[in-house]
């Protein structure tokens, strides 16, 4: 089930598939569980006991008067109450350990799975709906599965028990005490029913919130200069309404189911204190029996009531567990073959011991592309790349130029044909070998909250300091560095909001450039920065492209003068094809967009020295 299955998915129903999966997932965690479950049916023995204990109280010593009683009944309650607190202990400690191993669990799995997914997933996936899926959903199943089985136990297990004996005792008073049970059945039916559709539909709209909470926050920026707030409050008003309509319902059925139970308890109450009290009077029963029926009567219904908010929290569970296991169970759309993961690994844990060395001969051989509902990119395309050429990619949007470097660096792969690599199928070798040998540098770079010297080791962890220091030498980042207090141990702040553009974008070529790539993708690697920076940029490329086969999205086409090959693509396909020089000389849609680019940039300069 994905993002956009949620709205179609209404089944109100206990989904036994759903549960048995759940389970599967709690499996490593039986020890603590059975534990936990001996110890609640030992504390519901105890507590079946204990009424038991105080009717033997109240015919032995208060009726008889005979006090030489009491410390047979002292020593009773003694071992009672040691006994409850031990179990009380027990099933406290194994239910909390479950907790926190469960939710430790699915958060690893979930997580490793959105490694595991390519980027069409993400393409059609809401951020807000990833977040809510690993933390509310992960949590709160978790909480609810370790603590209701534990409860479960103790509460099946005190009605059974507590039945048993009222027949045991007086098979009529039995009777009449559990004569309501129908009128329960059907309360429970009822209720449980409003309230897993509740939930779900809160749940639904919990992932809406969590993705308006993230776009409000990461493009606060844009709202603020398009003065967009207004709009937004009354977005986010309007979403989080809706949830707190659905949370209201909930909590109303919720709030209805308990006081039902109480009052079918009272009735049950009632009933007994009815007909035992006419057989105290007549001599039938003891007072000791009708107090002991009507204490069993209550504690028949306390576990009622407490199955009732099991019932409750495991309808809320079954919301989360859905949309859990749809994330840890979605297939990626690009994987590998049982083959390859064999010898090769897979996309997490490799085996680089069995990796062949990639020299960087690249080719599209007939290859043709169309994203999901979308016409075709490519149409039978055909490209030949020798190791070390620089590749240029020329053209207006929608060209192609950013579904090529996407498909050679296989983040989505070809609807038609094959891609290349070192002449073999790169399906043959692991995403894994691929991705290891891809050094890839965005137009807007990406840094993670920590130092800037941890910011260019993510592309090698094992790197020294030196060689992350001769990186950043490489593209000319040390001086703008050593100037800051702290150095390479810079704090870069969330997504290096304390440095600027240029900045963010030289770290995010020395950690490209420190893993020494044998494809090194630039995907307008210099469109955000100044002249200056380019420069610097431009001076790395020259120098780290040499022996490495790149390719290069061009956006100022002055950086891409020095290239092997400059292709010209309009629609999917090649339309021009050479040298810089070559391109020029032909005067065709190259030397258009070169010569309006260049007239565009010296009246823009001109401006600016005014």
């Amino acid at each position: 089930m994905n993002y956009f299955e949620e709205e179609e998915y209404k089944e109100t129903k206990f989904d036994f598939a759903v549960w048995r999966k759940i389970f599967g997932h709690m499996a490593p965690f039986k020890k603590h569980i059975i534990i936990g479950m001996m110890a609640a049916v030992v504390l519901a023995g105890v507590d079946i006991v204990y009424p038991l204990i105080n009717r033997y109280a109240i015919d032995e010593i208060i009726e008889t008067g005979q006090v030489e009683n009491y410390p047979t009944f002292l020593g009773f309650y003694i071992v009672f109450i040691t006994v409850q607190a031990v179990m009380v202990f027990t099933f406290i400690w194994n239910a909390g350990q479950v907790q926190q191993k469960l939710s430790y669990s699915l958060r690893k799995k979930a997580f490793r799975r959105l490694h595991e997914l390519p980027f069409s997933y993400y393409d059609r996936t809401p951020v807000g709906w990833i977040m809510a899926r690993m933390t509310s959903d992960s949590r709160n199943l978790a909480d609810i599965l370790s603590w209701s089985l534990i409860d479960l136990s103790w509460g099946l297990l005190m009605m059974i028990g507590i039945a048993v004996v009222m027949f045991i005792i007086n098979f009529k008073l039995a009777l009449i005490s559990l004569s309501v049970l129908p009128l329960l059945i059907l309360a429970s039916v009822y209720f449980r029913r409003k309230i897993l559709k509740a939930y779900r539909k809160i749940r639904k709209e919990n992932s809406k919130i969590t993705g308006a909470f993230n776009e409000g926050i990461t493009g606060a920026k844009t709202t603020k200069t398009l003065v967009l707030e207004e709009e937004n409050f009354n977005d986010f008003d309007r979403l989080t309404s809706r949830m707190k309509k659905h949370s209201i319902r909930a909590a109303m059925f919720a709030g209805l189911y308990f006081p039902t139970i109480l009052l079918i308890s009272s009735v049950a109450i009632a009933l007994v204190i009815y007909y035992g009290g006419s057989e105290v009077a007549t001599g039938l029963i003891t007072a000791a029996t009708l107090y002991l029926f009507t204490n069993y009567i209550m504690q028949f219904f306390e576990p009622v009531m407490q199955l009732a908010n099991i019932l409750a929290r495991f309808q809320q569970a079954q919301a989360s567990a859905e949309r859990l296991l749809s994330l840890i169970e979605q297939e990626p759309d690009i994987y590998d073959t049982k083959e390859v993961i064999e010898k090769y690994g897979d996309a997490i844990d490799f085996k680089k011991e069995n990796w062949e060395p990639l020299i960087g001969d690249v080719e599209f051989k007939d290859v043709t592309f169309k994203y999901n509902k979308g016409e075709k990119v490519l149409d039978h395309f055909n490209l030949q790349v020798q190791a070390g050429e620089s590749i240029a990619l020329v053209g207006q949007t929608g060209a192609g130029k950013s579904t090529i470097v996407n498909l050679i660096c296989r983040f989505y792969e070809p609807t038609d044909g094959k891609l290349l690599i070192d002449g073999r199928d790169y399906k043959e070798r692991s995403i894994g070998w691929l991705h290891d040998n891809l050094g890839y540098v965005l137009q807007s770079p990406h840094l993670f909250s920590g130092t800037i010297r941890e910011n260019i080791r993510y592309g090698k962890p094992e790197a020294t300091d030196g060689e992350v220091e001769e990186a950043a030498k490489m593209v000319e980042a040390h001086d703008f560095i050593i100037k800051f207090d702290d150095g390479y141990d810079t704090e870069v702040g969330e997504s290096g909001a304390r440095l600027s553009v240029g900045q963010k974008q030289l770290i995010s070529f020395a950690r490209a450039l420190i893993a020494d790539p044998r494809i090194l993708i630039l995907d307008e690697a210099t469109s955000s920065v100044d002249t200056n920076t380019e420069r610097s940029i431009q001076h790395a490329i020259d120098v780290v492209l040499k022996g490495r086969t790149s390719f290069v999205i061009a956006h100022r086409l002055s950086t891409i003068t020095s290239s092997n090959r400059i292709l010209v693509l309009e629609h999917g396909k090649i339309l021009e094809s050479g040298t810089h020089r070559d391109l020029i000389d032909k005067k065709g849609k190259y030397y258009d967009l070169y010569t309006n680019q260049f007239k565009t940039e010296s009246i823009e300069l001109s401006k600016s020295k005014q």
